[in-house]
């Protein structure tokens, strides 16, 4: 006779607690070395502009850079908003996934979104580095709400709850009209923001349907 015992869902599941410490070492690691580390004639951005992402066909640009920006940020605020998404949403999809898949689908939608922001550049121009987990969370938003659509949400300034499903629509929305109308002004890498949601996009697509799951 087997036995059946409820786990409860972890709050901070190890990979999400993990990324979260990583994120803000580098964080304090920028302001602590400041203009210590730095490439040459940009000594301003100090260890931020060795670990950002530069365009491929400039001098600055390193393979490792692909990974290094997910875990760099352009200021307080810019960190907050991402690791407080990454919590709220990745501690859920971790606890159904497990902390390997997890992980790959984080690094995967990170990468991708790297892949397209660089791409972008390459064929609009531009010169300037982009910092930021904003591409791989994106993805994990997008995960979410695909698996849990009905999932209702509060957002700051919003006094009801919003479904998942039209927040994370909403958001995409805003990334897509922001990248075609080029308002790169603002300093958002809309396209890293479109690149991460289609890789989770597709990545949870193709594991729901092999896992014959639906979750409400």
């Amino acid at each position: 006779m087997s036995d059946f015992r409820y786990v409860r869902p972890d709050s901070l599941p190890p990979v999400v607690k993990n990324l979260l410490i990583i994120n803000v070492l580098f964080f304090v690691a920028q302001y602590a070395f400041g203009s210590k580390i730095y490439l040459e004639g940009l000594e301003r951005f100090g260890m931020t502009a060795v670990l950002g992402l530069w365009p491929i066909d400039s001098p600055y640009f390193k393979p490792y850079q692909l990974f290094t920006h997910m875990f760099t940020h352009g200021g307080i605020a810019h960190i907050f908003f991402n690791m407080f998404n990454l919590w709220m949403f990745g501690r859920i999809l971790e606890n159904v996934w497990g902390p390997g898949k997890f992980l790959l689908f984080y690094f995967v939608c990170g990468i991708v979104a790297a892949v397209a922001h660089l791409a972008v550049q390459y064929i609009t121009g531009g010169y300037t580095f982009a910092v930021g987990a904003s591409g791989a969370v994106m993805g994990v938003m997008v995960a979410f709400g695909y698996l849990f659509p009905n999932t209702e949400l509060m957002i700051m300034f919003i006094p009801v709850p919003i479904k998942a499903k039209w927040i994370i629509l909403g958001l995409v929305a805003i990334d897509l009209f922001g990248g075609l109308g080029k308002l790169g002004g603002t300093g958002i890498a809309h396209w890293a923001h479109l690149g991460g949601a289609l890789a989770g996009f597709i990545l949870v697509l193709i594991w729901n349907k092999t896992n014959r799951k639906t979750f409400y």
